[in-house]
């Protein structure tokens, strides 16, 4: 193993937690401690992060997890990068790890119906399901599972506001519901809030489509483009290796290389998605910090430093 190889850890597990500011101290002291950059987010609900590290960091950190009873098996899940994905290390306590906004979602009292990787082509080839991709618009846009739809959503806390639509729409509650995210932990909120809508055949994808790469050949899959991640790697093609896309990192959208030829690129400042809406101020001020990181990096250092705890 090249001693560059950073693996990557994506986790989540609900469970009542209390004490959080203890468990923050102690989960960024001993990621700190085994030199682990990422983040992780902590609430009375449970616990949610993407970290990245050696090998031999992560799989320790693995087992912290187990003795912290907040390892959920089927739901942390590997990957390779040559690159670090993450700048610092972040321990954060929120009010949800995935934020939803509404109530009636609790997935520790109620959840939709987990399906296998496996099962999954056999559920979304049904004639009378309804595959809905939970995930944001620009996520749905590089990438999503053929004949999915999207509620055209920018941010999570805007799921519930669709679901009252789709019942507007007259949509039976009978209907079959498939539904899909990154890693799963929005499907276990996102079907939790449409049961206790009253919706009654919700399923979703287990462990999200990062398990579904892991687990089903090229050859059979019906997963079109590439999966978007929230790390410097951008998006992860089939194999799970870091794909074609690139970040802008002054909206945070992917973009291709035909983006960064428009004249609308510049690079740490804008793209073609978000140079019309930049002031002149955030643009100098983007690229100020643009010219740090290029000089930290010149330095073999790290601008935005290796350690937070919020």
């Amino acid at each position: 193993m090249k001693k560059n190889l950073f693996q990557v850890a994506a986790f989540y597990k609900f469970s009542s937690l209390s004490n959080l500011e203890d468990l923050q101290q102690s989960f960024y002291n001993f990621l700190d401690g085994h030199k682990v950059k990422g983040t992780v987010l902590l609430a009375e609900e449970g616990i949610n992060g993407t970290v990245a590290g050696s090998l031999k960091a992560i799989a320790a950190f693995k087992v912290y997890l187990g003795k912290q009873d907040l390892l959920s098996s089927s739901d942390f899940k590997l990957s390779l990068s040559k690159k670090e994905p993450f700048p610092r290390l972040k321990v954060k306590i929120k009010n949800e790890i995935v934020s939803i906004g509404n109530e009636l979602a609790n997935p520790q009292e109620l959840v939709g119906e987990y399906v296998d990787p496996k099962d999954w082509n056999d559920l979304i080839t049904q004639d009378d399901v309804l595959l809905i991709d939970t995930r944001n618009i620009y996520e749905y846009s590089i990438g999503s599972f053929h004949n999915s739809i999207q509620p055209e959503t920018t941010n999570f806390r805007e799921f519930p506001d669709w679901v009252e639509q789709l019942e507007r729409s007259g949509i039976s509650k009978d209907q079959k519901i498939a539904m899909f995210c990154t890693g799963g932990i929005r499907c276990e909120k996102a079907s939790s809030f449409m049961k206790a809508k009253g919706f009654g055949s919700v399923q979703h994808l287990k462990g999200g489509i990062l398990s579904y790469l892991e687990n089903i050949d090229e050859s059979e899959s019906l997963w079109e483009g590439e999966c978007f991640v929230f790390d410097d790697r951008v998006a992860l093609n089939h194999q799970l290796q870091i794909g074609s896309f690139d970040m802008c990192h002054g909206c945070r959208m992917p973009i291709t290389k035909d983006d960064q030829l428009s004249i609308k690129y510049q690079r740490g400042i804008s793209c073609p998605n978000c140079f019309d809406q930049k002031t002149p101020e955030q643009k100098k001020r983007y690229a100020d910090r643009q010219k740090q990181i290029d000089l930290a990096k010149e330095r073999n250092q790290n601008h935005l430093g290796s350690k937070v705890k919020e």
